[in-house]
């Protein structure tokens, strides 16, 4: 099949990561970077592609079969907009806006035009958490009870040089623990209520760096969330799985799901079963589950060609995405207010049917 022209719209950290995988993949062709910082021209420069300041500079004679967003995420929403009002399948960075009624408005303009919408929670692609997803929804673990995740890492003061990072919008329950969200919805179903706390005592940004998340599922499952980007630590996703090379890797989980019959550490699949009827006296059995590991920014881009070209609908579509934002929402009603919030009441007027 003739490649498909992919066009990257913003040049940071990620966009650069999009950039490079759609070079590499044989069925995509990078058409453009779109960014109208002199970063973004000289990246566009190094790479021999073509450089626009805007979308709105590119000719028809240019079009691209498809954009990734991957600006800040405070322009997500007018960026995607832009992108389907051209018609254009477009595949925006997470979290999909930084406020639930530009996200609801956006994923209905895509729905009013057609255009496929997808969303860049991509640890869903990833082989492991697939895998994680037979083990649970095949009942090896029993009920599911509990669920723990840890996001600790240490981001240098110059990682807050950009602007944007220190801004509302930012900080870490937006960019970092949107993924483990994202992740727990796919793995546990839909969210019933939270309870949050988070700090900024330790950079004073009008961002927090610190949080603590109580989670209840519809299903009765409780789970809890605790993310810092202060704290110099090994136990995250991006340092236990070895899914970006550019961070250290270490052993230990991200994630712990128990169950009544089992229970299962992420990222190595360490399945542990009880051998008879449960009892904490007792041995468990230790399993190692196997996956064939791939990466998941990769596999997401193949996913989006599927789509441009028909063959597939969003695997997380704008709906999803918007669902994942609506719970991360509520997390930061819920550390600025300090009571629980309820899902059937946060943010309910932000519906797409109703936008």
């Amino acid at each position: 099949m003739k490649p498909l022209k992919i066009a990257v719209m913003g040049a940071g950290l990620i966009g650069r990561r999009h950039a490079e995988r759609v070079i590499s993949e044989p069925g995509t062709l990078l058409s453009a970077v779109i960014d109208p910082s002199p970063v973004g021209r000289d990246f566009a420069g190094n790479a021999g592609i073509q450089w626009y300041a805007s979308f709105q500079d590119i000719g028809a004679e240019d079009r691209p079969d498809g954009v990734i967003v991957a600006t800040p995420n405070q322009l997500h929403v007018e960026n995607a907009m832009e992108v389907i009002a051209a018609g254009i399948p477009v595949l925006i960075e997470k979290p999909i806006a930084d406020d639930v009624d530009a996200a609801a408005a956006l994923v209905a303009a895509g729905e009013r035009a057609g255009i496929p919408l997808l969303v860049g929670h991509h640890r869903r692609h990833n082989p492991m958490i697939q895998a994680a997803k037979q083990i649970v929804d095949g009942g090896r673990l029993g009920r599911i009870v509990t669920v723990h995740g840890t996001f600790w890492a240490a981001k240098p003061d110059n990682y807050f040089d950009i602007p944007w990072r220190r801004e509302a919008g930012a900080g870490p329950i937006f960019v970092n623990l949107i993924h483990d969200v994202d992740l727990f919805r796919f793995l546990f179903g839909e969210v019933e209520a939270v309870h949050a706390m988070e700090s900024h005592a330790v950079r004073q940004h009008a961002v927090e760096d610190t949080a603590v998340v109580s989670l209840r599922f519809a299903n009765g499952v409780l789970a809890t969330l605790t993310g810092s980007d202060a704290v110099a630590a090994p136990w995250s996703w991006e340092a236990t799985t070895g899914e970006n090379t550019a961070f250290p890797r270490y052993a230990g989980h991200c994630y712990q799901i128990g169950g009544t019959k089992g229970s299962l550490g992420i990222p190595d699949l360490t399945l542990w079963t009880a051998t008879a009827k449960p009892d904490w006296l007792e041995p468990l059995a230790e399993e190692r589950v196997a996956y064939e590991a791939a990466d998941p920014l990769c596999r997401q881009l193949s996913h989006f060609c599927d789509v441009i070209r028909g063959q597939a609908a969003p695997l997380v579509s704008g709906r999803e995405g918007f669902a994942t934002l609506r719970v991360v929402e509520a997390i930061k009603r819920s550390a600025r207010s300090g009571l629980i919030v309820h899902l059937s009441d946060a943010g309910a007027s932000a519906d797409p049917e109703k936008v």
